[in-house]
């Protein structure tokens, strides 16, 4: 894909408000199919496209729903970027993003979790996600100005959450105990969570942080 393309493809989802998340997906959808061919993606005939989802499902091996993601991505930049109708989804049948109900871990078994984790910043993260009900997402993005600790509000406010709209949830007194405890050491200035050059940490990252806390020993 030229760079010319990638802009105008970025500058689109700019307009129309997409996720971050959501923008990286497209882009990745539409890069991977310009390198199948090596021909630039907006030459690419239905026929081609059709050719590229059947390696995906056949020879990939991808889940409808992996199909249906990437459907989604190549449907918007054709749409948006080559002003191409593609109302009958370039011949393809409907895949049904595959739902999956996440796994609910019990009181004891997130316990335990926290208590395995020795790493102040760590403990701290999952405890506010665990705490406060978060998406993984939120908690990353979190400011200290989000922590409104004063007695008679006790929240923590999320912006820009799930539908790009802002919210609250409950700040337990224990959880404000921690994350005082990590602010007087840490003094985390733009994020709460701060990663590498200046940014707030990955959600890649946290999620690492839970999955190398669930290995460790009691």
């Amino acid at each position: 894909m030229s760079s010319e393309l990638r802009t105008r493809l970025i500058t689109q989802m700019d307009l129309h408000g997409l996720a971050p998340n959501t923008q990286r997906g497209y882009l990745m959808s539409v890069k991977a199919l310009s390198a199948y061919y090596k021909e630039s993606p907006d030459k690419l005939t239905d026929e081609q496209i059709q050719a590229y989802f059947h390696h995906l499902l056949k020879e990939r091996k991808l889940t409808k729903g992996s199909c249906h993601r990437y459907l989604t991505g190549l449907t918007f930049f054709y749409r948006h970027v080559c002003d191409r109708e593609v109302n009958d989804r370039f011949g393809l049948p409907y895949w049904r993003a595959e739902k999956k109900l996440p796994t609910v871990l019990s009181i004891e078994e997130v316990t335990r979790l926290l208590s395995c984790e020795h790493n102040l910043k760590h403990r701290v993260l999952l405890k506010t996600i665990y705490s406060a009900g978060l998406r993984v997402s939120e908690a990353v993005r979190l400011e200290p100005r989000h922590i409104e600790s004063d007695p008679s509000r006790m929240l923590i406010r999320i912006e820009d959450a799930k539908g790009k709209k802002d919210r609250y949830t409950v700040l337990s007194k224990n959880l404000l105990k921690e994350l005082r405890h990590y602010w007087q050491k840490y003094r985390p200035e733009k994020w709460l969570f701060p990663g590498r050059g200046g940014k707030h940490l990955t959600t890649t990252s946290a999620s690492q942080v839970f999955y190398n806390a669930k290995k460790k020993p009691v």
